[in-house]
């Protein structure tokens, strides 16, 4: 049946029954239906050919467990055979080179990879140069293949597994199949490694969200219909599409079908090399796929710039490379020795203060969590607790305020941060609140860190305030976890806390720099290209009490130096 636009399907999750909303997508037709350019959906055409002495087997039939017929592209050494498999699957099309215009990458300079690489996905021009077999997967219901698209979860993975036990039993397979991919080709690989195929080696998910309602669809509890809208508008295929925008609207908090879009992380067993990119909203989803996996051969790296220049650059590709000749061909080339965990240690604009400095374990066990309280009567911070009650309001809209304070010596700030806040609203029952943790010059300036040449806002939070409600069970000292289930609507004059998650970071504060946390009811950010948005509820005044009864504050983890010898100081 049709609701609107949408065609209703009724689903079972666990033991529960679900309308699950999808939609029709575009038709694959034409380059002119498609704006964005995620991907180039053209006629089917299959066939083999040979170009730089690699073989691609285009538009390759795999038949599903339930005899739904997708559609692959397959390239692989021309002359070689017993090779290892690395798969990308995503709804993006798997040719983007084959549109009429010029195809680049943002950050990435023209020619770095070759017109075989789909989205976000590795190059086979230099995969299958090194050995290696690579798989464009046009999934379920994308471009030409047959059926319905599942987009991320369970549904989607279970088709993953048929595909990766098909690439397995080819001829001129080793047998040994692995994943690789940024942002929604990351995404993919925890609901699938969970799933368990016997011939999936290891995966490499870069920059991935791995619960999709608290990291892509409703961060804090704020739907962010807006951007998933943009991300999913160029899907093409020949049925429907499951609409996460409408399902968001449709069943705001977390219900069964939102607990299908959660990992089960206790499921992931294999190796693991994961990416992270401190200034990448993939960030929580990243750190906390690589904390709870349950593989005892795990790896993670973090850094500071966009995820595309930093997967397609040359030592990075090298190091991904060292990971895979291990796992998927069995080389004995030193890699268990890659440190547990790689940062960066970022200090301002494009300059790092340290990179892939090697650690053990995230957050750090030296960690030392500090709380500084916040004083509405000056906007400032301090590590003692304010004893006067003062407050702050801006317009829910429109508004911003500050809290800074100065550090009287170098301070380093890496891994989990928290903020509590003691909030009311004038003129509205509920609030969305939306933060950014920043770094201030000696003369209070503010000192961004650069992202593809643009100024990063900070360290961000986001929550709806009837939506403050803890999990007891998962939340830590460290990093709050919302239920997302009970919906609580604030009475006039109420004044409530609520403690807000921020996304790790790792940044150095040199002696006489300030801290600054910066609380409002909208996105700030300017001269991005990737269209954020979020539908706010933000009518009336948000006042944010502190002092006295209300402790409200900033918890930053703070790391001491591995070493010091009087001024001497080594991180």
């Amino acid at each position: 049946m049709s609701n609107q636009q949408h065609v209703v399907k009724v689903e079972k999750f666990g033991n529960e029954e679900i309308e699950v909303l999808y939609r029709k997508p575009r038709k694959a037709d034409s380059y002119d239906n498609n704006p964005g350019g995620w991907g180039y959906y053209g006629e089917l055409n299959p066939r083999s050919y040979i170009q730089n002495d690699i073989l691609c087997e285009q538009d390759t039939t795999v038949t599903l467990r339930d005899g739904v017929k997708i559609y692959v592209d397959v390239y692989r050494p021309a002359n070689q055979t017993n090779v290892p498999a690395i798969i990308a699957w995503s709804f993006y099309g798997k040719r983007p080179f084959d549109m009429p215009k010029s195809w680049r990458i943002m950050g990435v300079p023209t020619e770095t990879v070759s017109n075989m690489t789909k989205f976000e996905s590795p190059d086979p021009g230099y995969w299958c140069k090194n050995g290696y077999a690579v798989i464009n997967v046009d999934p379920r219901g994308i471009g030409n293949s047959e059926g319905d698209a599942h987009v991320w979860g369970e549904a989607e993975a279970q088709d993953a597994y048929d595909v990766i036990e098909w690439v397995a039993q080819q001829y001129w397979s080793n047998g040994k199949v692995g994943m690789a991919g940024n942002s929604g080709v990351a995404m993919t690989q925890w609901y699938t490694a969970a799933e368990q195929p016997p011939h999936l080696v290891c995966i490499a998910p870069w920059e991935g969200c791995s619960d999709l309602y608290r990291e892509f669809i409703c961060e804090g509890g704020i739907p962010a219909v807006g951007f998933n809208k943009f991300v999913m508008q160029d899907i093409y295929g020949p049925g429907l599409i499951e609409d996460h925008p409408a399902m968001a609207e449709k069943y705001p908090t977390i219900n069964a079908y939102w607990e299908s879009k959660i990992a089960k992380f206790d499921k992931i067993k294999i190796p693991a090399y994961v990416c992270g990119g401190w200034s990448h909203l993939h960030l929580r989803g990243s750190i906390n796929g690589w904390r709870k996996i349950r593989s005892p051969k795990k790896w993670l790296r973090v850094h500071r710039d966009f995820e595309w220049p930093d997967a397609y650059s040359n030592e990075n590709l090298e190091d991904l490379k060292k990971f895979f000749d291990r796992y998927l061909k069995g080389i004995h080339n030193g890699w268990e020795m890659t440190p547990r965990v790689r940062l960066e240690v970022m200090d301002a604009f494009d300059c790092d203060y340290q990179k892939n400095r090697p650690e053990d374990s995230f957050p750090l066990k030296r960690t030392q969590y500090k709380k500084l309280y916040l004083d509405a009567s000056n906007s400032s911070m301090s590590s003692e607790p304010v004893q006067t009650e003062s407050k702050a309001s801006y317009d829910g809209e429109t508004g911003v305020i500050t809290f800074d304070m100065p550090f009287e010596e170098e301070t380093e700030i890496t891994g989990f941060i928290k903020l509590k806040l003691w909030v009311e609203v004038d003129g509205n029952d509920d609030a969305d609140l939306f933060i950014n943790v920043q770094k201030l010059s000696t003369t209070g300036e503010w000192l961004p860190t650069s992202v593809i040449g643009e100024p990063h806002p900070g360290a961000p939070g986001k929550l709806r305030v009837s939506h403050r409600e803890l999990d007891e069970k998962k939340s830590t000292e460290f990093q709050p976890i919302h239920t997302h289930k009970n919906i609580q609507k604030l009475n006039p004059g109420e004044i409530v806390p609520v403690e807000i998650e921020i996304y790790p970071t790792s940044r150095i504060w040199h002696k006489g720099q300030q801290i600054r946390v910066q609380v409002s009811g909208h996105y700030i950010r300017e001269g991005w290209f990737e269209p954020f948005a979020w539908d706010t509820n933000n009518k009336g005044t948000h006042i944010v009490h502190t002092g006295g009864q209300y402790d409200s504050y900033l918890q930053i983890p703070v790391v001491p130096p591995k070493y010091q010898d009087g001024e001497f100081i080594y991180r």
